[in-house]
């Protein structure tokens, strides 16, 4: 077992993989391509890669994209507002207490309140991971300082507890979860705030996070290591998030062999086996407990190879996608999977599409883009940013929800500021923190435009430097201008979105003879001159996205835009939940809107505004006219997303 370091933070930067969302800092920072992630180096000093399957395009490193204005940078800005107005001294006080430190501060609510078996996942994980992200995402330098202060308290909390344990609550719990007794999610909240200290090292390269966060893995083996295999199998049916995974990135980042062995002890056999052989068992589960496990599993196959790890995340990823996901992308119903794959057409209501799975849905999403480059990842990316991701942010209070509702006049229903902190409201600033990740992908000699994003990326190992204008989705396009002062071979893929029926590109003004086909890419090749520019046009039309066993169910569609029709205000008592957003009325169970309309024509019962720039529409409802609006602008209006559309004999699928 190899204890060797041998590791610069340059090189763990290299090719951390998976970290809070980030899935890999590009290797283009140390000049690995081919095997990005570094755990020693050689007799001569060259960095030696632990990853088995290298990825074939990789993401920029946050620090080289920033968001140009639009509203993704507006709700960035927002969340950085959110994270700064929230008080060291609050954020540590159930860690001091826990660790016998002294602590006047007023705790918080929710589920960081001093009686929540789940304290200290957001205070000590996700916010770590958002500051870290935002950090480099954007060069908050402020916020920098307050993650490196919660850091330094953390590591005085973990000293006091002389055995590397540091959590918001006693180590009492794990002897409840090792006895099987009734505990919330202790391993969650565990890998929370390791998740959280790996990230301040990686992307602010704050070492004593480091230090601490191997400190702790160092608890969680000796705690593990005296439990059976049988023994722990039934530990892992408690919710324990992605312990695998970020036990994996550590092993990949330190070269210590003893972190996969860890790692895997996280490996659960009733899960991972039946979808290893392509059966879908997931009726019953609860979804977000799950799909962290398979982000482990997609993580392990890239350090060893193992297929059947490559297929337990594969298939997972199909079902999901194919079988168990609404219109805007998101995925679950009271936190499970309630019914047999494909069956979700009576499946709606208040609770559906929790945020968290959304969230995890596209950190998975990343690891399999990274394999294999195929539009149709980025498709799916697409549609659960711009529908389920973007618009679960109330800019009033800079906080988000938990359920996406998928249901009858329903609405949003937000985090109070410093009494909610729900799993969501973790991987909600989280996400905001880190819009810019994915936009732009490169493999040696070219770079994938993924999304349509205001932004601009930096690749100076190529002296290239794209900036993308547009104002996307109301501008049915975008425009790209190469910055490279001594010109560039780069080749330039873009993406063609599958709802794209027509397109066309320009270079300097001058349209070019050939375009691609939906949902693949657009291969442009230089060279490049300084200031040449490409202009892609990407028309819009109406469309539906149907229940996978009703194509009569139908929710409304515009490019990759889902309409929801917009009624008036919800109550306003109604926004807010304090211990969770579970009180709705019956109204989200009741029957579905019909439409006047034709089960293949969208156009007979949606019509569009004069001007397609406003997105607006109307929809031919049996009870009168209706306005239509992407989901993403609704804040506290009720909405409904699924219409019920007459059956047509011999009605063919789209």
């Amino acid at each position: 077992m190899s204890q060797k370091r041998g590791l610069s933070r340059r090189h763990f930067l290299a090719g951390a993989a998976a970290i809070a969302g980030a899935s890999f800092v590009s290797p283009s920072t140390s000049g690995f391509i081919e095997d990005p992630v570094v755990d020693s180096v050689d007799q001569k000093g060259n960095a030696v890669s632990r990853e088995r399957v290298p990825w074939k395009a990789v993401p920029f490193p946050l620090k080289q994209v920033r968001l140009l204005p639009g509203p993704f940078l507006a709700g960035q800005e927002r969340n950085q507002v959110y994270l700064h107005s929230l008080p060291d001294d609050r954020l540590l006080h159930s860690f001091r207490l826990t660790s016998g430190l002294s602590s006047s501060a007023q705790p918080f609510g929710g589920w960081e309140a001093p009686d929540s078996e789940l304290r200290g996942h957001f205070c000590g994980g996700h916010y770590l991971s958002a500051v870290a992200l935002a950090y480099a995402g954007t060069g908050d330098g402020d916020l920098k300082k307050k993650g490196d202060a919660l850091v330094a308290a953390l590591a005085q909390c973990q000293d006091a507890n002389k055995n590397g344990y540091l959590s918001a609550f006693p180590a009492e719990f794990f002897d409840r979860l090792r006895e099987r007794v009734r505990v919330w999610a202790p391993f969650y909240t565990i890998h929370k705030i390791m998740a959280g200290l790996l990230d301040m090292y990686v992307h602010t390269g704050n070492a004593q996070a480091l230090d601490v966060v191997e400190r702790m893995a160092g608890w969680v083996d000796s705690y593990t290591a005296r439990l059976s295999y049988e023994h722990m199998q039934r530990v892992l049916e408690t919710e324990y998030g992605g312990m695998g995974e970020v036990l994996a990135n550590l092993y990949a980042g330190t070269g210590k062999d003893n972190y996969m062995v860890v790692a895997r002890r996280f490996d659960k056999q009733a899960f991972f086996d039946p979808l290893a052989e392509h059966r879908d068992e997931l009726r019953g589960l609860h979804a977000n407990t799950h799909i962290p496990q398979v982000i482990a599993a997609a993580r392990l196959y890239e350090l060893t190879r193992e297929t059947r790890y490559r297929d337990i995340a594969q298939y997972f990823w199909d079902e999901i996608h194919d079988q168990r996901s609404y219109a805007n992308g998101g995925t679950s119903n009271g936190e499970r999977w309630l019914t047999d794959a494909g069956k979700l057409s009576k499946e709606l209501g208040p609770s559906t599409t929790e945020d968290c799975c959304a969230y995890n849905m596209l950190k998975l999403t990343r690891h399999l883009f990274g394999w294999s480059p195929d539009a149709r990842y980025m498709d799916y990316y697409e549609r659960t940013l711009f529908n389920h991701r973007l618009g679960t942010m109330d800019p009033e209070t800079g906080t988000t929800m938990y359920y996406y509702p998928q249901g009858v006049k329903l609405w949003k229903t937000y985090a109070i500021p410093t009494d909610s902190f729900w799993c969501c409201s973790g991987t909600g600033v989280e996400e905001f923190a880190k819009f810019n990740d994915t936009i732009y992908f490169h493999d040696a000699n070219s770079v994938y435009v993924n999304l349509s994003i205001a932004s601009e990326v930096s690749w100076p190992e190529k002296g290239l430097k794209l900036q993308q204008q547009t104002d996307f989705p109301r501008q049915q396009g975008t425009k790209l201008t190469v910055l490279a002062p001594h010109g560039s071979q780069v080749a330039i893929h873009l993406r063609i979105p599958y709802w794209a029926r027509s397109g066309s590109v320009k270079v300097n003004g001058q349209a070019l003879p050939a375009f691609a086909s939906p949902s693949s890419y657009l291969t442009l090749r230089g060279p490049w001159k300084n200031g040449d520019t490409i202009e892609l046009n990407l028309p819009m039309s109406l469309h539906t996205w149907r229940m996978p066993d009703d194509d009569s169910v139908q929710a409304p569609m515009y490019g990759p835009l889902v309409l929801a029709a917009k009624y008036d205000n919800a109550p306003k008592e109604r926004w807010y939940g304090e211990t969770g957003p579970f009180e709705k009325d019956e109204s989200g169970t009741a029957p579905l809107p019909g439409a006047n309309g034709e089960l293949e024509n969208p156009a007979t019962w949606i019509e569009a505004a004069l001007s397609n720039d406003s997105l607006t529409f109307t929809a031919k409802g049996l009870g009168g006219e209706v306005p239509l609006v992407p989901i993403s602008s609704i804040l506290h209006e009720r909405y409904d997303v699924y219409w019920k559309l007459p059956t047509q004999t011999g009605a063919r699928r789209s």
